[in-house]
């Protein structure tokens, strides 16, 4: 089982972690807010707790994700953050959520530059890949600077005008976006014959789709791994996998995954994770990945 970890990303900082919090910095703004698995003490004082954060997101009552932003003076709406690394160069736009979120999962930084040097060594002229449950596009921009057509599958049709963004302040173009329920998405890819040569998945543990479709990790995954392994090509492939339930372990993924897509000699799975300045290790997460070469 595998730790996987980014390199290190100026623009990024985990500051601290504990209290169930995390304190981090993102490009010019230090931002508070919740972390369940962070159940160990704070390093810093509380002082600089309160002194630092440019913002600190606050739980609504009774929720365990939705609530508000209080913000501090010199707070931007939105702003952006580059990332600049083994042949990437990309920009994030980045706002204030009320679930918390930025716009950006900086864990994932690890599997950005696997999905350029993978893309890049297809031998492919065009290489065709899909990402499900994309999100703002980080991973679709990744495979788009390595030159491939890419289809991005979201539900949400506003996280899809951010990837837009996203596409733009990074000077790409010409990726595909769908908005669509991701597992709707791929029955029809699969009744069609379509395939691609890389697969990112990053779904949630609970979703709606754009007509309320539901999604329920536990019930869905196995359902949508087996179709994905109908969509892979069979020679010349990547494919990567995330999930954030607390209730799935490294162990539970690599069963599902030997199950729809059998032995891969170079697999890698285990824990994603991030290390505050204190070198607290946070996991963040489970990953499965594999590739043709």
């Amino acid at each position: 089982m595998d730790l996987l970890t980014p390199d290190n990303w100026p623009a990024y900082e985990l500051i601290d972690t504990g209290g169930f919090e995390k304190l981090e910095r993102f490009g010019a703004f230090v931002l508070s807010r919740p972390e369940p698995q962070a159940i160990w003490p704070k390093s810093l004082p509380e002082s600089e707790w309160q002194r630092l954060p440019n913002a600190v997101f606050k739980r609504d009552k009774g929720s365990q994700e939705k609530g508000e932003w209080l913000l501090r003076a010199q707070m931007d709406e939105k702003w952006f953050i580059p990332y600049q690394q083994k042949g990437l160069n990309l920009n994030f736009k980045l706002s204030l959520s009320s679930f918390k979120h930025v716009g950006i999962f900086p864990e994932q930084a690890a599997n950005w530059p696997y999905i350029h040097q993978n893309v890049s060594a297809l031998p492919v002229e065009k290489p065709r890949i899909l990402n499900l449950f994309a999100y703002t596009g980080a991973a679709s921009l990744a495979a788009r600077q390595a030159g491939a057509e890419v289809t991005h599958v979201d539900a949400v049709r506003q996280v899809i005008s951010w990837s837009r963004e996203n596409m733009d302040a990074s000077g790409l173009d010409n990726i595909r976006w769908v908005v669509e329920d991701a597992l709707k998405f791929v029955k029809r890819e699969v009744r069609r014959g379509n395939t691609y040569h890389g697969l990112i998945l990053d779904p949630p543990a609970y979703g709606r789709g754009p007509e309320g479709e539901k999604w329920l990790l536990e019930e869905n995954l196995s359902e949508l791994l087996r179709l994905c392994s109908e969509l892979l090509d069979k020679e010349n492939y990547f494919l990567i996998i995330n999930l954030y339930s607390l209730g799935f372990s490294a162990l539970i993924l690599e069963n599902l995954m030997r199950a729809h897509f059998g032995e891969r000699p170079n697999a890698e799975f285990g824990e994603l994770y991030l290390t505050d300045s204190f070198a607290k290790r946070l996991p963040l997460g489970v990953f499965y990945r594999f590739a043709s070469r």
